[in-house]
């Protein structure tokens, strides 16, 4: 099969008629507005069938009306408006949280760039518009529904909803870069920023099994991104009431909910979209069903991904428990960056041999050769810090600093910790004073 040239599917778009675009633009709002209802039931069903519990059971059959619930429930809420906040920017928070979410819909592909569908007679693309650059106008928009959030914990005038704020800031820069270099690598291998391009491109191969470390890294990245467990430190509960959202109530906190999961939906399309084939059917159908990526059957393909993905959301939810702060900083700026920037030079490295006419030997060995180097003095190097470590004599005994390092940790063999200090407990006093007073009443 010959590789599709650069930008050759682009001229199918940009030729719909008005009526048709809006029509596109509200099919997009609607579907990701389902998709949200749908999974606010099936998170709460799963969770609640990993902790062995019911889970909700009252609203419509087998309970799947809850999340309608939930949004009449916000809705009559009280609406409160904090008095000491910057009530303009308190009030413009949640809507520039939510936009930007369902902003980044719009050049997401659902079936292939041919006219191969008619919508009331007029032939079009499954998709609302694309353009060279779309994919950095996925990036922009997922950064811009970043500030939202920081917007809202700092116009909150309050503390913890500030804290919130800015972990959700150093979020954003250290995971946007992990994904932008994920980005990267696709670019490279596809020679384009252009989803439907991207998708093109990914025959007869995903590029998750070209690209498996771009893959990985993203999918990380977009769980960090969209601040759900483990990585949902800016409104951790155990530390800042609620974070971000604290002084929140009614519409205004269920506009961030919506935001929230509307941006799970946006991540897991582009999951899709960069690794999973997009609208493309999987491998075994597309091999016995010539027509299964052709009408309006690519629509049920890139669905099921994108359901995949968002139980996968939901799986980690159930499983793992809260990173600490500095871990997850120290994931981010320590191991998905330097993965990602390594990762990034070998692919540019391959793609580079193999422009050249470079065979697949002279490729590895290229490529390959320096890579074997450079993990063989990685371990060398581990190994003798791992034997320098175990000749160093034992910590002496005695009291230490629990907090030296910066947060607790515990004491090493011979170690003791310090006397906590506290008021002395009163309660043997008292027991004896009503000992003594029992005493006294039966001797009288």
């Amino acid at each position: 099969m010959m590789t599709p040239q650069p930008y050759e599917t682009l001229h199918f778009f940009g030729q719909d008629p008005w009526w048709l675009v809006l029509l596109k633009a509200v099919f997009c709002f609607v579907f990701l507005l389902l998709t949200v209802l749908v999974a606010i039931v099936w998170e709460r069903k799963v969770v609640a069938w990993m902790q062995l519990r019911i889970g909700p059971n009252r609203h419509g059959p087998w309970g799947l009306l809850q999340s309608l619930a939930d949004g009449v429930k916000l809705a009559l809420k009280e609406d409160l408006v904090v008095k000491g906040s910057d009530k303009v920017v308190y009030i413009l928070a949640p809507i520039v949280c939510a936009i930007p979410a369902f902003m980044a819909f719009a050049v997401i592909p659902f079936g292939p760039p041919g006219n191969e569908v008619s919508v009331f007679g007029t032939r079009t693309p499954l998709q609302l518009t694309d353009f060279p650059v779309a994919l950095l106008y996925v990036l922009a928009t997922a950064s811009v529904g970043i500030y939202g959030i920081v917007l809202a914990g700092w116009s909150s005038g309050s503390t913890y909803p500030l804290l919130g704020g800015l972990r959700s800031s150093a979020q954003m820069i250290s995971y946007e870069i992990a994904m932008g270099l994920s980005f990267a690598a696709v670019f490279v291998y596809s020679g384009s920023m252009s989803t439907s391009e991207i998708v093109a491109h990914q025959q007869p191969k995903w590029f998750a099994v070209l690209l498996p470390v771009s893959f990985i890294v993203y999918v990380i990245a977009m769980v960090g991104e969209t601040n759900r467990a483990p990585f949902d430190l800016p409104e951790a509960e155990g530390e800042l009431v609620g974070g971000f959202n604290t002084e929140y109530s009614s519409l205004k906190f269920a506009m961030f909910m919506l935001a929230e999961y509307v941006n799970m939906v946006t991540v897991s399309a582009v999951a899709s979209t960069l690794f999973l084939g997009g609208w493309r059917a999987p491998w075994p159908v597309s091999t016995f069903w010539e027509g299964a990526n052709h009408g309006w059957w690519p629509m049920l393909w890139i669905t099921l991904k994108i359901q995949l993905l968002l139980f996968f959301f939901i799986w980690l939810r159930g499983t793992l428990p809260r990173l600490r702060y500095d871990q997850f900083m120290k994931l981010g700026w320590k191991v998905l960056i330097p993965v990602s920037l390594v990762w990034l030079v070998l692919i540019a490295s391959v793609r580079a041999l193999r422009n050249e006419g470079y065979g697949f030997g002279d490729v590895v060995l290229y490529v390959g050769a320096p890579v074997g180097a450079v993990l063989l003095l990685v371990l060398v190097r581990d190994f003798l810090r791992k034997e320098s470590a175990e000749e160093q004599p034992a910590p002496p005994g005695g009291e230490f600093d629990p907090m030296a390092g910066g947060y607790p940790v515990p004491p090493l063999p011979g170690q003791v910790l310090p006397p906590v200090p506290r008021r002395p407990s009163r309660a043997k006093k008292q027991l004896q004073d009503a000992l003594n007073g029992a005493d006294h009443s039966e001797g009288s």
